[in-house]
């Protein structure tokens, strides 16, 4: 890591353990996600050759790539989270005072979190009943469901975790509400 990419990460952690950890995890997530994106490019070109100069049929390349976007969508979640990169409407936080833009800020981050922990419990759910069902896709490849769909409890635990980290960077005063200066 470069010294300025050092100083920021310190900077958005206040050195804190518990915000480092999660920020490396979102990062590491965020590696993932990529990995995926990268993986179900080259399976699109491989069954685009196949299908296009072999004259040959395609049978798990649609259904693979289709698992990897859905899953480095999931898990890429927390990365961009950390990186504030949502789509982001901070109207109503910039014509709000410091102590209103603080409550607000933690109002939004606990409602967000307690969302993605309810999204986190039913993916759980339904990863669990594919994995003891034994499920499988109704297709010819037949892939176990319960690999791709272990993209659905993971990517939103993780989520909640950085969502949870977000929220005690605002507490403990390390990050400012909704990432704006101070006026």
């Amino acid at each position: 890591m470069m010294a300025g990419q050092s100083s920021a990460a310190r900077s958005r952690t206040g050195g804190n353990r518990f915000l480092k950890f999660v920020a490396a995890l979102s990062t590491l997530a965020g590696w993932s996600a990529a990995a995926m994106i990268i993986t179900a490019v080259a399976v699109t070109c491989q069954m685009i050759f196949v299908r296009f100069v072999l004259n040959q049929s395609t049978i798990w390349q649609t259904e693979m790539v289709i698992y990897l976007v859905i899953s480095a969508t999931l898990v890429g979640l927390p990365y961009v989270q950390h990186l504030r990169g949502h789509v982001n409407v901070d109207l109503i936080p910039l014509m709000l005072a410091k102590r209103a833009r603080f409550t607000l800020a933690i109002i939004t981050l606990s409602v967000s979190a307690v969302m993605v922990a309810v999204m986190f419990w039913y993916g759980f759910e339904f990863w669990l009943l594919t994995w003891d069902r034994g499920w499988r896709s109704d297709t010819i490849w037949g892939v176990r469901l319960w690999i791709p769909y272990l993209s659905l409890p993971v990517g939103f635990a993780l989520f909640f975790l950085q969502l949870v980290a977000d929220l005690v960077a605002v507490i403990l005063k390390i990050e400012t509400p909704f990432g704006l200066e101070e006026v």
